[in-house]
């Protein structure tokens, strides 16, 4: 959740010093390998803390209380369900706990080297323990218990212990994977229809949006792991989840085994570069090219996603308009077995780590790439493509339109505030968003709601571009670095793309960015907030710095780059928006406010500060505003879906606390019913539709007739919207907005006196 403001010249300046003092210190000769270079990586150190140091906004001190922090992060990183380490390597490990401030000075790399040649052995260990646990069937009638809070688990004090511990885990994983198969087996049997029985996952959960066990085996679908033809005994069954469970963690040892020294040479720096503040990180050179790749929405290659399956690489999905998808010869699920550069001789990358497998099939556009596939039907074939620009549709802002009440709305979906920083005529979130309102005043909307909800960040330059559009001019944001003044940045263009009615809508993770702008637009009262109690509450700007720029000899290799935080961001009213995020004109009941996962939830996140105000003027066209809000907070308080959504939140909280699973079959089928029971008092939460049909707008409608793939996904959007009651009151909001505008347009003269005469 990140918010990056393009180079400011004098920051840059200060760089420049930076590289003057370090140009001699770091200009030496290097022997650079991939796999293994410890002076490599102890150049990466000393340049990421002199960097950090000289650029950070307000940089920790480098002492025994930054060791224990670092010292915390890395051991949870390293191993989170506390089923790799013993006992016995922590108590080794702790020596080192207020000893890596000083390593981290010295560049001493002795407690690095020590974890990650433990960790490799006993990951290696590991896979002897799980084949041998699977490789006999579990007796479910024995009564023992597994707890998932490992946070709280004590570390294993033995091999034999260890190895208890990997049996519990997956023997919960196969029994409930067990009992789903039963059931549906059963529900078969009896005729049931096993969607219309089945409680959402989501409301069976332990309330940890989120988060994933990678050790857990995902669950299969269920409707597929039942063959439709005679039913399957208990034995059969229980064999099938263990082969499941056997194969998710073969291919999840595979992909661990495809991480290098230098990938968790990366974890262990960010345990460092985390300890300054929760949004100062290390990018190594492949997560710098992602990062690029997200912040600016396109890539050059040939549009398509891989992943990995065992010794494999597979496409799963073709990116709508890029070349592949032109070509229209791959196709998703084709496995990838050799690359060629034009008519170069072709590389075999069977058993290649997917991270090098992209690096050959992406490329600068007009390129050609050879790729040898064997197709879904068995066969085998050579695909010329020729690498282009493929612009990521997931990644920009997209609008719809809705008839409500015989008027039209708009409403406006941004996911990012991306930006193109390397091409000023590039895409990018302020030049779309005022295109998507020019495009929905041309269709003749009444009002707009901007949903910018789960959007994370991205360009701060964007939002002041985006702020401008809802108003005449003025200030949009301050922003202080250390010991300077102020800086106000302004909307100096005179020019309201919209004056109409505006509800911008957020939750708690709208961060960054989003809070600029919903902040922006709740103080000037230009527009009513809606959603989450309060949104994340990131406060602080953050500027990359490539590190390549800072060493004179390329012999070093590629270094990566720093995001490090240089200045912190303040509402005109003076506040900040960090911890305290910005709080919702109207509040709305969300599944997840009471768990813990906002800025604030953060042990070393910078604290919240006010400085003085900018001088603006409100908005003074909003003759409805309160009034709107009041009638939303009256139509929540009298809702019943809403009142069940808060129910809801409240029933995910007290299940996060509920770790504790019985390993008995029968006793495991008891609780889980239980809690389905439970559950099927908030299925009308996703049942749920409103009577709203969204549309596209004209010019979509001729792409989406071109491209059956964007066509499936604003179908899905489009139906998403229908059964989203937060956009339905977003929507009711605009209606109150402009209620008295509707009877001034809508009636004659003489009857426009007479009814206002008579209200």
């Amino acid at each position: 959740m990140n918010t990056i403001i393009d180079f400011m010249k004098r920051n840059y300046k200060i760089l420049l010093v930076v590289v003057c003092l370090s140009a001699t210190l770091f200009a030496f000769k290097i022997n650079a390998s991939k796999e293994e270079d410890p002076d490599k990586d102890k150049l990466l150190l000393e340049l990421l803390t002199f960097v950090i140091q000289k650029g950070h906004y307000n940089p920790a001190a480098i002492d025994d209380t930054f060791s224990k922090g670092i010292y915390k992060d890395y051991i949870q990183a390293l191993d989170p369900s506390k089923r790799f380490f013993l006992q016995s390597d922590i108590d080794e490990f702790s020596k080192y706990e207020t000893e890596l401030d000083d390593e981290l000075l010295n560049k001493d790399l002795t407690f690095f080297n020590l974890t990650y040649d433990r960790l490799m052995k006993r990951m290696e260990e590991s896979k002897k323990i799980y084949k041998s646990v699977l490789s006999q069937p579990f007796d479910y009638n024995i009564d023992e218990t597994f707890n998932t809070d490992y946070e709280k688990a004590p570390y294993s004090k033995d091999e034999k212990e260890l190895a208890d511990k990997w049996r519990k885990q997956i023997k919960l994983s196969t029994l409930s994977s067990l009992t789903d198969r039963l059931k549906i087996q059963e529900n078969k049997a009896n005729g049931v229809i096993e969607q219309d029985d089945k409680v959402s996952s989501d409301f069976l959960n332990n309330g940890e949006k989120g988060k994933v066990d990678i050790i857990n085996p995902a669950k299969e679908k269920s409707n597929k792991a039942v063959d439709a033809g005679k039913p399957k005994t208990f034995t059969e069954l229980e064999k099938e989840t263990r082969e499941s469970a056997l194969k998710s963690l073969d291919e999840y040892f595979g992909f661990m085994k495809d991480l290098d020294r230098n990938d968790w040479f990366s974890v262990y720096i960010n345990s460092i570069t985390s300890r300054f503040d929760p949004h100062t990180s290390y990018f190594a050179p492949e997560e710098k090219e992602r990062f690029d790749v997200s912040i600016s929405g396109k890539l050059e290659g040939i549009g398509a996603r891989l992943q990995k399956k065992n010794d494999f690489t597979e496409i799963s999905e073709l990116i709508s308009g890029g070349p592949a998808w032109r070509g229209k010869q791959l196709e998703a699920g084709d496995l990838v077995m050799k690359v060629a550069q034009g008519n170069e001789e072709a590389v075999d990358v069977v058993g290649m780590r997917l991270d090098d497998v992209v690096k050959k099939i992406k490329g600068p556009k007009g390129t050609e790439v050879r790729l040898t596939v064997k197709k879904v039907d068995g066969t085998i074939k050579v695909i010329s493509i020729i690498r282009d620009i493929v612009e990521i549709e997931e990644t920009y802002a997209k609008s719809s339109i809705v008839n409500k009440n015989g008027l039209k709305y708009g409403v406006i979906y941004l996911p990012k505030f991306y930006i193109d920083f390397e091409n000023k005529d590039g895409r990018d979130a302020g030049k779309d968003i005022a295109k998507e309102v020019e495009r929905l005043k041309s269709a003749g909307v009444s009002g707009i709601v901007l949903d910018v909800r789960d959007d994370g960040g991205g360009s701060l330059s964007t939002v002041v571009d985006i702020a401008g559009l809802f108003i005449e001019q003025g200030p949009i944001v301050q922003i202080k670095s250390a010991g300077r003044k102020k800086e106000v940045l302004f909307d100096k263009d005179k020019k309201i793309e919209w004056d109409g009615p505006l509800v911008i809508m957020v939750n708690s993770f709208s961060a960054s960015a989003s809070e600029i702008l919903a902040a922006a637009i709740q103080d000037y009262k230009r527009g009513i907030i809606i959603g989450s109690k309060q949104t994340y509450g990131k406060g602080t700007v953050q500027n990359v710095i490539d590190l390549n720029q800072f060493v004179r000899n390329s012999a070093v290799g590629d270094l990566g780059a720093v995001k490090t935080t240089t200045q912190k961001f303040y509402r005109i009213n003076g506040g900040s928006t960090q911890l305290e995020g910005v709080s919702s004109d109207i509040v709305m009941p969300d599944r997840y406010a009471y768990l813990k996962m906002g800025e604030r939830d953060v042990d070393n996140a910078m604290p919240w500060d006010k400085i003085d105000p900018a001088d603006y003027t409100v908005w003074n066209k909003n003759t409805n505003f309160n009034q709107a809000i009041a009638n939303s907070k009256k139509r929540i308080s009298q809702s019943s879906q809403f009142q069940l959504i808060e129910e809801n939140a409240k029933w995910i909280d007290s299940r996060s606390e509920d770790n504790n699973y019985s390993l008995n079959i029968d006793k495991f089928k008891t609780a889980q019913n239980e809690i389905e029971e439970k559950a099927k008092k908030y299925k009308p939460l996703v049942d749920y539709k409103n009577a709203l049909k969204f549309a596209s707008l004209p010019y979509e409608m001729d792409e989406v007739n071109k491209d059956l793939i964007l066509k499936e996904k604003r179908d899905r959007w489009h139906e998403a919207l229908s059964k989203d009651i937060y956009v339905e009151e977003a929507l009711n909001v605009l209606d109150d907005l402009q209620a008295k505008t509707i009877v001034k347009k809508s009636l004659p003269a003489k009857l426009k006196k007479e009814k206002l005469a008579k209200s």
